[in-house]
Parts: structure tokens; C-alpha cells; sequence
């Protein structure tokens, strides 16, 4: 049974992981600057053109959103902590907090048609891809060392870690996609957050 002093650190760890995730959707808005206007151009079109902004700040905020939720969810199985789930925490939250700078990278190059849009695309997908492959050690973590609220047979230990960790592959395979299209890579992304965003963890009754 967790003890209190157990059930304080895993409030710790989600208390501080909750700072991460918020202050890095607010870094996020701050990359969205109003367009300039070219002489007799109106409002509308130029906002129309800034559409690469606004969908690589849609689906990251999308993707920061459900890791949050799924982050939570997680925790509130999790009554137990040792330093081997600190870490690796602070792993995830070590790619939480970069996402920014990939996402203005990939708005920033969305439309080049040279390799530049590949190249960003790329480094936007493996920020991901890093990302899920981080939540899903700590899933197998907690498991592993029975840190969770619940017991599960080896068997469906496994079917979990696969379930939780199938969309890491897609991630990966994103950034071979992205030098094959880099909207279509963006287009995936968004996507991908939206199949995060059903439960892919077993949760308390």
C-alpha cells in the first residue's frame, strides 16, 4: 500500500510536469505574429498566407494537450515513485519543453520547396517520435517495478506497453514521411494527436 510520503512525491513529479507542459503551450502563441501587409493588400489574405503558422501551432498544441491528459491519466495510476521514474520524467518533459523551437522551425520553412522543408519537418517528427518513445519507458517503468495501483499478468503487461507504444512507430515513420512531403507530414501529426487522445491506458475503477 503507498504510503503518504509516497502519494506527496508522485503529486511532486505531476505538479512540476503540469509547469512544463503549460509553460511550453504558452511558448507556443508567442511564436504567432501578425502579418504585414503589402501596400493595398487586405487583412484577410495576408492571414490566409500565414496558414503554416497557425497549423504547426494547432497540432502542437494539439499534440502538448493530449500528452498532458494521457500524462495525467498515467499519473493517477502511479502511487509509488523511485529516482528510475524521476529520470525519466524528466525525460519526456525534456522534449515537452523543446517542442516550441521545432514548431516555429517547421512554420517557418512549411512552404520552401527546397530541402529546408524536409529538414524541419524532420527535426519536428523526431522531437515527437522521442517524445512518445519517452512516455512509453515510463509506462514499462511503473510496470516493471509495480508502481502502479493495479496488477497486470506478464501477458498483459505486454499488450499494454504495445498498445500505449503503437503510435511511436508512426511518429518514426514520420520522419521518413517528411522528406516526402512535409504538409502531409504535419497532416499526420495532427492525426496522430487525435488517436493519443482516446484512453490507451488501463485506468482505476
Amino acid at each position: 500500500m503507498a504510503t503518504q510520503s509516497d502519494l506527496a512525491e508522485t503529486s511532486r513529479i505531476e505538479a512540476f510536469s503540469d509547469g512544463v507542459f503549460a509553460i511550453a503551450i504558452t511558448l507556443l502563441v508567442l511564436e504567432l505574429h501578425i502579418p504585414e501587409l503589402e501596400e493595398g493588400e487586405r487583412l484577410w489574405p495576408a492571414l490566409v498566407r500565414e496558414w503554416p503558422q497557425f497549423g504547426a501551432y494547432l497540432t502542437s498544441f494539439a499534440i502538448l494537450g493530449i500528452m498532458w491528459i494521457n500524462h495525467h491519466s498515467m499519473f493517477r495510476q502511479i502511487q509509488r515513485a523511485d529516482r528510475g521514474l524521476m529520470f525519466l520524467n524528466l525525460l519526456l518533459l525534456l522534449w515537452t519543453a523543446l517542442l516550441p523551437f521545432p514548431t516555429n522551425l517547421f512554420a517557418e520553412y512549411l512552404r520552401d520547396d527546397t530541402i529546408n522543408a524536409h529538414v524541419a519537418a524532420a527535426v519536428y517528427s523526431t522531437n515527437l517520435t522521442l517524445a512518445a518513445i519517452a512516455f512509453s519507458l515510463i509506462w514499462w517503468h511503473v510496470l516493471r517495478r509495480h508502481l502502479v495501483d493495479h496488477d497486470l499478468t506478464p501477458s498483459q503487461q505486454r499488450s499494454s506497453i504495445l498498445r500505449y507504444s503503437v503510435g511511436t512507430a508512426f511518429y518514426a515513420a514520420c520522419i521518413g514521411l517528411s522528406f516526402i512531403s512535409a504538409p502531409v507530414t504535419l497532416l499526420v501529426q495532427f492525426l496522430l494527436a487525435l488517436y493519443y487522445g482516446f484512453e490507451q491506458l488501463r485506468t482505476r475503477a
